[in-house]
C-alpha cells in the first residue's frame, strides 16, 4: 500500500514474447572464427548446386572435367533393356526379324551424355 502523498505507481506486465539476446544482456558467443562469408553473408555456408538428373534429352549443367557451361550431348547405346526384349520375343516365337527391332528404337536405349568442348562423358541414364 501506498503513503496518503505518495505517487501511485502502476507495475507493467512482463512482455509475452521473450526479448531478443541483444536487450536481454549477458553472455554473447564470440563469431565463428575460420570460415569466410558464405554467398548470403553467413560464415561457414555454402551452397551446393542440386544434382543433375540426366534421361533421354541433353541438359544444361556445367561440366565436370573442363568447367564450361554446356548443353549435352546425346547418344543412345543398346543396354539391358534391348537384348531382354529381343529375348522375350524370341520365347514367344518372334524370332525371325521381330527380335531385332528392339535395336532399331531409340525409346528403349540407354542415353549416355557427353561434354561438347572435352568430348568426356559426364552422365548415363540407363533404363534398368
Amino acid at each position: 500500500m501506498s503513503q496518503p502523498g505518495e505517487p501511485v505507481v502502476q507495475q507493467q506486465p512482463p512482455p509475452a514474447y521473450p526479448m531478443p539476446p541483444s536487450q536481454q544482456g549477458g553472455y554473447h558467443p564470440p563469431p565463428p572464427q575460420g570460415y569466410p562469408p558464405g554467398p548470403g553473408g553467413y560464415p561457414g555456408v555454402v551452397t551446393v548446386p542440386p544434382p543433375v538428373v540426366f534421361r533421354e534429352l541433353p541438359v544444361t549443367m556445367t561440366c565436370p572435367h573442363c568447367h564450361a557451361n554446356i548443353s549435352t550431348q546425346v547418344t543412345m547405346d543398346t543396354g539391358l533393356l534391348p537384348w531382354l526384349i529381343c529375348g522375350g520375343l524370341c520365347i514367344f516365337g518372334c524370332w525371325l526379324g521381330c527380335c531385332l527391332i528392339p535395336f532399331c528404337i531409340d525409346g528403349v536405349k540407354d542415353a549416355i551424355h557427353t561434354c561438347p568442348q572435352c568430348r568426356k562423358v559426364v552422365g548415363h541414364y540407363k533404363r534398368i
